[in-house]
């Protein structure tokens, strides 16, 4: 990590040592970092994001970087831990409406990152396209390894595998892209969608030019989480930049 280009950032965040473990506020998810790893489970994460994500678009932001570990064990993905197991079967396979469930061997399993990032989209969604009561449609373009005939309840207006037809077919509507990749192509993509005034979101992008914390294209960081060593580092719109020390037992 180039240390000397981030040493104003570092000094300028504020340091937690605090139990994640309280009480989930019911509209928001509180101002702290989400709970390790109950915020995966229990709303709390699409709780936060979605609310950062909706005061960023009513403060007149259009641009933004989404950016969390999208399970919560991403290194052991591929193995299936307890953990993720858990999240595949009671949260992710169930509010997607995953055809056959999740079960051993089923795509859900097998792609647990990209299914889940299909349901972060789903939560997230309804603070991008007006509100849980209604508003403009949302469409979701994703590059990753998803069936999306395999989802019966996306929660969105449209979804659709990342391609030049796809951005063409969805044009002008509030759009979530699923890790496009490099950020060069983030400009590419939404230039297909026109104007300056519709909200573009970034979900997860897991590919990064830089070591760096955020992304060189300013993007609004609305809702971003992040394992540092030693720690996390978190932030949720308009909040300030935390860092947060991990304690021997976990906790943070």
């Amino acid at each position: 990590m180039n240390w000397h280009s981030t040493s104003f950032l570092l000094l300028t965040v504020n340091v937690y040592i605090c139990s994640t473990n309280a009480f989930v506020p019911l509209v928001d998810g509180g101002k702290n970092m989400p709970a390790l790893y109950n915020g995966w489970m229990n709303d709390q994460i699409a709780k936060q994001a979605s609310t950062a994500v909706g005061k960023a678009i009513a403060s007149g932001v259009k641009q933004i970087e989404v950016n969390f570990p999208p399970v919560p064990n991403v290194e052991e993905a591929k193995f299936g831990t307890p953990l993720n197991q858990i999240f595949g079967t009671k949260v992710v396979a169930r509010e997607i409406g995953f055809t056959g469930g999740y079960k051993p061997g089923s795509d859900v399993s097998r792609q647990l990152i990209a299914y889940s990032n299909m349901y972060w989209a789903k939560k997230i969604a309804p603070a991008i396209g007006g509100g849980i009561m209604g508003g403009s449609k949302v469409t979701v373009l994703t590059a990753e390894a998803v069936n999306l005939k395999l989802i019966q309840n996306s929660g969105v207006g449209r979804t659709a595998s990342l391609s030049p037809r796809a951005s063409q077919e969805f044009q002008n509507e509030a759009v979530i892209v699923v890790n496009p990749g490099g950020e060069e192509q983030w400009e590419r993509i939404r230039a297909v969608h026109a104007s300056d005034d519709i909200p573009f979101v970034i979900l997860n992008n897991a590919y990064s030019t830089t070591y760096d914390l955020g992304n060189k294209r300013g993007y609004e960081e609305a809702y971003f989480l992040k394992r540092i060593s030693k720690g996390w580092v978190f932030r949720a719109f308009p909040g300030p930049w935390q860092a947060y020390l991990e304690k021997p037992d976990g906790n943070v």
